[in-house]
């Protein structure tokens, strides 16, 4: 493949796959958070945690389904750019989770071992997979600057 070919091929918007696949994390948000209002809703009498709760559960899948929207209405390529907003947003989630997670536990109960792997584990996963978005699209970037730049003979 010559350089020509390869950046018309970085260059390109989303391709079909990617769009449907971000238009169901949309609809998969905004189900989340609409089952989760519709929940809140229709029971009165709610302990004041789990109404934060609810609200911290229904932001998440209303950002989600935001960056889907956004993913999708992109016409221009993001070189991976996707993927670290995707990232950040992951750490978001997860930052709330375990503040969420760790003071009800504290305030209520002793904490349990069980929990603090269970935010370890995500933790981990959610900054490598950050990591990981990161530098693909340092990647790209760097590859599209290379190929970018006039072949010297």
């Amino acid at each position: 493949m010559t350089p020509e070919e390869l950046l018309k091929r970085l260059d390109a918007p989303l391709s079909l796959r990617k769009k449907v696949g971000y238009m169901a994390l949309a609809l998969a948000g905004l189900a989340g958070s609409s089952l989760i209002g519709l929940l809140w809703a229709t029971e009165p009498g709610l302990p004041p945690r789990t109404m934060v709760a609810f609200a911290v559960l229904m932001a998440i899948g209303l950002c989600w389904a935001a960056f889907g929207g956004w993913a999708v209405t992109r016409r221009t390529p993001m070189f991976a750019q996707d993927r670290v907003v995707a990232g950040w947003l992951g750490l978001g989630a997860w930052l709330l989770f375990t503040v969420g997670a760790l003071v009800i536990t504290t305030l209520r109960h002793k904490l349990a071992p069980s929990l603090i792997v269970v935010v370890l584990a995500l933790g981990v996963l959610t900054i490598a997979n950050l990591r990981t978005a990161r530098r693909r699209r340092a990647a790209l970037l760097r590859r599209k600057e290379e190929l970018s730049q006039p072949r010297g003979r």
